[in-house]
């Protein structure tokens, strides 16, 4: 399970696993069952799914992030031959699994669509508008060549736009894309200090964001463009389908509304039958409904949560159990 390349980290004490209780409650491991986790992060969704499916369930934890699946085997060690951990876009799950795993059906599959603080926390990686990191925002630094620089330095004022306004959601995308693109005819965008100060010079005499650092939503779209998410989200939810087993159930945990979205709508979509427009007298598609929804509506954190983890405050998880026809 070692993951070469990557020096070892000290365990991370400050990983906190949202909505822990809550995902064992909706995906329910019993002992002998097979997992997978499909965003392992530092692992702390995965002990608790080993510990409640010894003394032989499997594992199959992935991660984009080489450092993630560092910290994760070192929290995971003891389970020993139980867990396997893989690098990889959760998108190349199935050919993985009927690539490289004896199994090819799971009781649970779980979604945790977060950025860990330790991620937040690294100058390198240049996620957080907090420190003056570097421009990079990719989950796995050697995956491909788009960074959050390359958007800003080389990008088309209306492209840069665009993910603002439909990744962010946010009302000034005009403006701060215009900004952004006069700012780097002298300059070139190198950190995200430079990135932070372009935004608040846009906000200084217009309504402040309710709760959030204006900057907040424009590194959340960087982010998504620079990882293609959202596109990758609607990639992998009929392979988590695809890879359960009857019974099987899948939890997705998302961290702001177009990740709950698709998840959301994914669900309704596989727990219906006939999705033919009402006008049509015959159903013509021949779709069979293949999920029952457990989370009639979305699951929050708790207050005593968010007072002991604060980045739990906008996660949102969404369960469903595969059907049995």
């Amino acid at each position: 399970m070692n993951i070469k390349g990557e020096r070892p980290v000290e365990k991370n004490p400050l990983h906190l696993p949202v909505l822990l209780n809550e995902v064992i409650q909706y995906l329910a491991p019993r002992p002998n069952q097979n997992f997978i986790d499909a965003t392992v992060g530092g692992g702390g969704h995965a002990e608790r799914i080993l510990e409640l499916t010894a003394p032989q369930g499997i594992l199959l934890g992935f991660d984009l992030d080489p450092q993630a699946l560092v910290i994760a085997e070192q929290r995971l060690e003891k389970f020993k031959e139980r867990v396997k951990l893989f690098q990889a876009n959760f998108t190349e799950i199935k050919e993985i699994i009927y690539g490289k795993s004896e199994i090819h059906k799971f009781n649970g599959f779980l979604l945790d669509l977060g950025i860990s603080s330790y991620q937040l926390g690294s100058e390198s990686r240049g996620f957080s508008f907090q420190t003056a990191g570097l421009l990079d925002m990719r989950f796995g630094p050697t995956v491909n060549n788009l960074t959050a620089a390359v958007i800003l330095n080389e990008w088309p004022e209306g492209k840069i736009k665009k993910i603002f306004q439909d990744f962010g959601e946010e009302r000034y995308s005009q403006e701060i894309a215009k900004e952004i693109t006069t700012a780097r005819k002298k300059e070139k965008f190198h950190n995200t200090k430079q990135l932070v100060e372009i935004i608040e010079s846009v906000y200084q005499n217009k309504p402040k964001p309710h709760k959030i650092h204006p900057a907040t939503k424009i590194f959340q779209a960087l982010r998504i463009a620079v990882n293609g998410e959202l596109d990758n989200l609607r990639k992998v939810l009929p392979q988590a389908l695809e890879l359960l087993q009857p019974k099987g159930r899948l939890a997705a945990i998302s961290f702001h509304s177009l990740e709950d979205r698709i998840v959301k709508q994914f669900f309704q979509r596989e727990a219906k039958d006939c999705l033919c427009p009402p006008e049509f007298p015959v159903c013509r598609c021949g779709h069979q409904k293949q999920l029952r929804i457990l989370t009639k509506k979305v699951i929050k954190p708790s207050r005593e949560e968010i007072k002991q983890n604060y980045r739990a405050r906008s996660a949102k998880l969404r369960a469903a159990e595969k059907l049995s026809n």
